[in-house]
């Protein structure tokens, strides 16, 4: 038998004969006991050296695609089950690309300006930390400098009064919740915001854990009547809805988990933005880590592609927690953590901060003015005290689904609330972030979609114009 195989430059000779022959078994291009070529007279038609055809072989044997018959020599392998290849998906995978290509301004509310960060400076700690020295694995808890820094930071700008051990690092805030509720056992009662954090919420149906569903209303979330184990909340800056928890619902919740023998789980996400009034005292500050475990992250802060959360314990805790992980390994990048402990101590990692809160807030007011310009009082702004995003509350005219669609219509992306509810919510909203794009995006970002929404819209009942070029301000 004559095999068609064909060799490129750039890519090992005996896997490209391997795979070669084992498509042509798979299609059945080569049937069953159909003998192959001896190993030499194959190398002859190739060009290739015996041990090439050799290797080549042996992988195929080793996965059971030919068996060896002594001195007869290779044959292909009979199967009992027929084999059909799965139909190629290129075409759609080419029009979801097409569709992202289509997105000219982007509202993601985990979009950062990449222009603020110091990229000379983030190079030389980087290159500073590439050695021999920085090739070893990290301590599972993560580096010691890093997390002495964090503790330190926590301590000035949270009130979180703190030690480096009772500080873990994680490559992700979803990574540190499932480790949290491996340790406390998958049979826990969890009390989540409704509506809440999409990724929390999917960390527990992944783990099939029970979750409360706990409302929330214009304080945040509502002090539970049930028992639970664990709380999960986002007092700082509600995730999605915005609202900042009063002094008063903090004390409420806290008696609540000191009556009922629950943790609450504090997630500060984005708590380093806020623009009006004085920071807001953490959980952990008050409670000063008895029933609060807090979650912070550098998704926000720095950049979202360096993946390093923290999760901060309370001192009862922390020894059964090392315990329970003393088999595990760091998730996160050593030289990155060795990195960003230096950019901490040298004093770049608040003078960036104040530098994004500037940068920041300026975005934050141009979406405000230009909500207020285009859109009419029916789109009611939520959550605009804090954070980097804002919900929209539509008017009953226009649905979630309808105002996403039109929106991309025209290159531009908004986001659902309704996939942060647990249960169907009774108003359609979206969310606008606003971190990663400029002014000018901004403005003409609103601008589009009031034109798209008012304009086009069959439903609007106070726009009727042929004018199209008018301003769609009211």
């Amino acid at each position: 038998m004559e095999l068609s195989i064909y060799l490129e430059q750039g890519k090992a000779m005996y896997i490209q004969i391997y795979e070669q022959i084992k498509t042509a078994i798979l299609h059945k291009k080569l049937v069953t006991q159909s003998k192959l070529p001896s190993k030499r007279q194959l190398a002859t038609q190739l060009g290739v050296s015996v041990h090439t055809v050799r290797e080549a072989y042996d992988q195929l044997l080793a996965e059971g695609y030919i068996m060896s018959r002594e001195r007869s020599g290779y044959f292909v392998s009979a199967f009992e089950q027929e084999w059909h290849p799965a139909a190629s998906n290129n075409p759609n995978i080419e029009s979801t690309e097409s569709l992202n290509q289509q997105v000219l301004i982007d509202f993601n509310s985990g979009h950062l300006d990449a222009t603020l960060f110091p990229y000379h400076i983030w190079k030389r700690l980087i290159r500073q930390h590439i050695a021999e020295s920085s090739l070893v694995n990290s301590p599972w808890q993560g580096e010691r400098t890093l997390r002495t820094e964090i503790a330190k930071y926590v301590g000035r700008s949270r009130g979180v009064q703190c030690e480096a051990s009772q500080v873990f690092l994680y490559s992700g805030t979803q990574m540190q919740l499932q480790d949290l509720c491996q340790f406390f056992g998958l049979d826990i009662c969890v009390g989540m915001e409704e509506p809440g954090f999409i990724r929390a919420k999917a960390v527990f149906e992944k783990l099939r854990i029970k979750v409360f569903p706990i409302q929330v209303d214009h304080n945040g979330i509502t002090i539970p009547i049930e028992k639970l184990d664990l709380l999960y909340t986002t007092p700082a800056h509600q995730f999605p809805l915005g609202m900042i928890m009063p002094l008063e619902r903090r004390m409420g919740l806290l008696k609540w988990a000191n009556e009922h023998n629950s943790l609450i789980i504090e997630d500060d996400y984005d708590s380093e933005f806020r623009f009006n009034g004085l920071p807001i005292p953490s959980f952990a500050q008050i409670d000063q880590l008895q029933h609060v475990i807090y979650f912070g992250t550098f998704s926000k802060s720095l950049i979202p592609s360096m993946r390093i959360s923290y999760m901060i314990l309370p001192k009862s805790l922390v020894e059964a927690f090392e315990k329970f992980n003393r088999h595990q390994k760091s998730t996160v990048s050593r030289v990155e953590q060795l990195a960003v402990a230096d950019f901490m101590k040298e004093g770049y990692f608040e003078r960036h901060l104040a530098k994004m809160r500037t940068a920041y807030r300026k975005n934050h007011l141009t979406l405000l003015q230009a909500i207020e310009t285009y859109l009419p009082k029916e789109f009611e702004i939520i959550g605009e005290n804090s954070g980097l995003h804002i919900v929209l509350k539509l008017p009953h005219y226009l649905t979630e689904q309808r105002a996403i669609q039109t929106a991309i219509d025209i290159g531009i992306r908004i986001y659902p609330a309704s996939v942060s509810f647990i249960e169907e919510p009774n108003t359609h909203m979206v969310i606008l972030g606003y971190g990663g794009l400029t002014i000018d995006e901004i403005r003409e970002g609103i601008f589009k979609l009031a034109e798209t929404w008012l304009y086009n819209c069959p439903l609007v009942p106070h726009i009727r114009t042929n004018d199209k070029s008018a301003s769609p301000r009211l």
